[in-house]
């Protein structure tokens, strides 16, 4: 595997292992789903649209999975278990292995195959675009998960 890949794959593991933890550390399955003054995504739903999110762009994106995914559902789904939750985890976390273990460092300077915004971009620049997404909604669990004690 690329270095770049595999630092890719290592930092994604790491935080969807933190990810995975902070959904633990919930005292209770409601509180991962409490929405509090101006905050309208709750854990549960930031779980969801990040695993929704990996597993599309990286999982269909760069490793030709079959995921199929329903965004709108990762922002709608409300009082999904704390168990469901952290399989979804388990899952996109073989999805990221899967994937970025067979990618060729050969297609870094190229195009990233899926339609994300109005202009193409490098799979390089979108994989890091990705892993900044992924680290400012972990940063947003755990502010939830204090915010609620």
């Amino acid at each position: 595997m690329n270095s770049f890949f595999n630092t890719l794959s290592e930092i994604l593991l790491r935080d969807l292992d933190k990810l995975q933890k902070e959904i633990e550390q919930y005292p209770t399955e409601e509180s991962i789903w409490v929405i509090k003054g101006d905050i309208k995504n709750p854990a549960g739903t930031l779980v969801l649209h990040l695993c929704g999110n990996l597993q599309h762009y990286i999982g269909v994106g760069l490793g030709k999975s079959d995921y199929k995914r329903d965004r709108d559902k990762e922002f709608s789904a409300r009082n999904v278990s704390r168990d469901e939750l952290v399989r979804e985890i388990g899952k996109t976390k073989e999805a990221v292995k899967t994937a970025l273990s067979k990618v060729s460092p050969d297609i870094l300077e190229t195009d990233y195959p899926l339609p994300v915004y109005d202009h193409p971009m490098t799979v390089q620049y979108f994989m890091v675009h990705l892993t900044a997404h992924f680290g400012y909604h972990l940063g947003q669990v755990n502010y939830h998960r204090r915010l609620t004690l």
